[in-house]
């Protein structure tokens, strides 16, 4: 047989996640990361890994790719494009290729339903630019992935509760979708067992939710008293830029595809199964 190696541009919480899991059935794992920190961390989970950015190229990226069954990039463009296609396009050859963009594509809709034929319309500059990265990789035949917003383990509500980050803020009818770590393995593994060359896949779970509900939820889980509600225009004092660009869009994302194509059935459908996983382990 075989041996199936998965090269992976980007190894960070979502990616590192399938790594491991890959590892665990016999996979060989090779990737990049961006700090020589994070290198030496995931070298010590077995994964073969290299500094890369596009200020620093891979050495050999023809005898790093050689053998490799199954590529996938999660690096985000910068300012001049997509930095894995501009310095190792040329190179990039697999049985099955993989890229990792957002629901941010889509841009606003009011709270309407996007699916993945719908036209494209960011409303951010770095949304725009991975409408125009997603492009370029289904040029190349990639499986693209739309994320919606990630949680899981070490990255969730629960967290900000605990350390007191939370916030409730109120603006009324707007709501995010959101997708548990796991589920994006899962769908990245089904793609990968049924292969079709440029499908687009919208991930997400089955409930879009206002992140003041979840945030409720979260309270109510932990036995903790919910931070006091703030009205969206006082909060949106305090928020960095890149936050404003999150509450600029408001939208629910169709994940049917996933469902009928790929034949994924969700480990966690909503935020409550999803964050009451999650606080098992520590109850």
């Amino acid at each position: 047989m075989t041996q199936l190696r998965l090269f992976c541009f980007g190894i960070g919480y979502t990616a590192q996640r399938l790594a491991t899991g890959l590892l665990a059935e016999g996979w060989q794992v090779a990737g990049t990361a961006r700090e020589d920190d994070s290198v030496e961390i995931l070298k010590k989970l077995g994964i073969d890994a290299v500094p890369f950015d596009r200020n620093r190229p891979l050495d050999d990226p023809g005898t790093l790719f050689k053998g490799v069954t199954h590529v996938l990039s999660s690096v985000p463009p910068d300012d001049l494009g997509d930095p894995v296609l501009d310095v190792c396009g040329d190179a990039l050859k697999a049985d099955w290729i993989g890229y990792l963009s957002t629901t941010g594509v889509y841009g606003n809709r009011d709270g309407g339903m996007v699916n993945e034929g719908d036209v494209l319309a960011p409303t951010s500059m770095r949304a725009r630019r991975r409408a125009e990265a997603e492009s370029r990789w289904l040029d190349l035949g990639a499986h693209t992935f739309r994320l919606a917003g990630i949680y899981g383990p070490g990255r969730n509500v629960l967290e900000d509760v605990r350390t007191g980050q939370a916030k409730r803020i109120d603006k009324p009818g707007h709501v995010f979708s959101r997708i548990h770590v796991d589920d994006i393995g899962q769908i990245i593994r089904a793609s990968m067992a049924d292969p079709n060359p440029g499908r687009i896949y919208n991930v997400c779970d089955d409930e879009a939710a206002s992140p003041m509900e979840v945030v409720s939820y979260g309270c109510e889980l932990l036995g903790l008293s919910p931070p006091p509600v703030q009205g969206f225009t006082e909060a949106e004092r305090h928020m960095t830029p890149m936050a404003r660009t999150f509450w600029n869009d408001n939208k629910r994302v169709d994940n049917a595809r996933i469902k009928k194509e790929l034949g994924v059935e969700l480990f966690y459908p909503s935020y409550r199964e999803g964050l009451a996983a999650i606080l098992k382990p520590v109850q």
